[in-house]
């Protein structure tokens, strides 16, 4: 699966197995067929690190663009004040960006929409909305140290950043996971 992500039945998060309270039936097992329950909707593939990678290179490239040209106005313009004008508006773009985008109904940014991932909320598979967003976005700070953030995904069961454990989110494959699930 992408991302190398296996269920592992009886963990957090993850489905009960059959016999367990409010076990839910396992097709070709002997119960009825098997239907997703609130407490499964996190449960399945997620995004690899390749197609994340991507999408916050594009991300950058999104942001990053228009305001290089508007800090070379400013700056032109304003000198030392357009360069502190700058840093505070990269500052409140970005967060606007990432946390109207990723805590949407949809659950992604421009790049994570052209590679064809989602934030989604890691309990209950819906919509984080714009405050666990923020939240996630300022927590990029603690993956970036070192990187070791980002990386942990890698090895980490549930195929989380660090950002992504603090704001209670997984990355998926929109195709698991299409909006309005």
């Amino acid at each position: 699966m992408e991302g190398g992500y296996q269920s592992q039945a009886g963990t957090p998060g993850q489905p009960e197995t059959q016999g367990q309270p409010g076990a839910v039936g396992q097709a070709g097992h002997g119960g009825p067929p098997r239907t997703v329950t609130h407490a499964e909707a996190a449960v399945g593939p997620r995004a690899g690190f390749g197609k994340r990678l991507l999408a916050i290179i594009l991300d950058a490239l999104i942001i990053g663009i228009p305001l290089a040209i508007v800090s070379g106005i400013l700056g032109a313009a304003l000198g030392d004040a357009g360069a502190l004008l700058t840093n505070v508006l990269s500052i409140v773009v970005a967060i606007a960006y990432f946390g109207i985008l990723e805590g949407g109904e949809r659950g992604q940014t421009l790049g994570k929409r052209a590679l064809g991932i989602r934030v989604i909320d890691f309990r209950g598979g819906g919509p984080i909305g714009v405050g666990r967003a923020v939240i996630r976005y300022i927590s990029r700070i603690l993956s970036s140290i070192l990187l070791l953030g980002y990386l942990w995904m890698l090895w980490d069961k549930q195929s989380q950043t660090w950002h992504d454990k603090l704001a209670t989110t997984v990355v998926v494959p929109e195709s698991a996971y299409p909006v309005g699930r």
